[in-house]
């Protein structure tokens, strides 16, 4: 798999932790982590490279692992960041994708970099307005995390205080019912081998070894304005997403296929939040060929 990572210092002292896996000479894609999350959940994407030849690079967002924080970011604030990886890595055009809270991430790179060439959202959450029943068909732990995300303040840090040791303590062993209503029988299924749970262990550790503000911003940004207009998207979008799903529930991709402007619909009946993308390797692999072009 090739995988390997580093700390970057950025101009102005910040640290950036990045991560790479595949072959160098096949087309970049950049890899946005789900929510909370840090580099090791690139890995998770290891059946792709059965499939289709491609170099993933990816960071911890800021806050996550050895990632620095920057208070009160914006989802578009991660372009910086991401041209920051590549140069360092002398990568210039790639595709972004985006895995559940790294789709919005995916999106802004679509946006706001000339450098991408398209995106792929992967069971990827979609804007918050009071027009959209946004958290409708959410599995009840994430209807009271965005419930007091929203309101922010004492009892929100709090519940990510009371969170983190415990995903600080979290082993294979136990990390399928640490989730408990957020993974359905199909999502439990896909974390049925022991690497899988590994991978998952592993990114939740690092991406709260130094902190909870990671995971606290980056619920803070999804629910106010993301610092770009998803709609004025001017480049290929595909949107995959599945129907039993319980952290991101199908109506967040209906609506992005909606509102994104000739964005391609990829629906996975019964399908779920993990389970989509060992079930449809093949395809999304081809697609992100597709998006990085001839």
């Amino acid at each position: 798999m090739d995988y390997s990572d580093e700390v970057l210092t950025l101009d102005g002292g910040r640290r950036l932790e990045i991560a790479t896996m595949g072959d160098p000479a096949a087309p970049t894609v950049f890899f946005h982590h789900g929510t909370p999350g840090a580099t090791p959940f690139v890995r998770e994407n290891a059946a792709l490279l059965e499939h289709a030849h491609l170099f993933f690079v990816t960071v911890s967002r800021a806050g996550y692992g050895a990632s620095d924080r920057l208070a009160g970011r914006r989802v578009a604030d991660c372009v910086a960041d991401v041209r920051a990886a590549l140069d360092h890595l002398g990568r210039a055009e790639y595709v972004a994708y985006g895995h559940s809270g790294g789709g919005p991430h995916a999106l802004a790179c679509a946006a706001l970099d000339d450098r991408c060439t398209g995106a792929l959202s992967l069971a990827g959450v979609a804007p918050y307005s009071e027009d959209f029943d946004w958290t409708a068909g959410m599995a009840e732990e994430n209807v009271e995390e965005f419930r007091l995300a929203l309101e922010g303040g004492e009892a929100y840090v709090a519940m990510l205080e009371a969170a983190r040791p415990i995903f600080l303590e979290a082993t294979p062993d136990t990390v399928v019912d640490l989730f408990g209503g957020l993974l359905p029988p199909v999502d439990r299924a896909a974390l049925a081998s022991a690497e899988s749970r590994e991978v998952f262990v592993e990114s939740l550790v690092r991406g709260f070894a130094e902190g909870y503000w990671g995971f606290h911003d980056d619920d803070r940004a999804f629910l106010s304005d993301w610092g770009f207009d998803p709609s004025a998207i001017d480049k290929p979008v595909t949107v995959w997403f599945g129907d039993a799903d319980a952290m991101v529930p199908p109506a967040h991709g209906e609506w992005l296929v909606e509102h994104v402007a000739g964005a391609t619909r990829r629906f996975a009946p019964g399908e779920g939040h993990l389970s989509i993308l060992p079930a449809r390797a093949a395809a999304i692999a081809a697609d992100l060929v597709a998006l990085a072009g001839p």
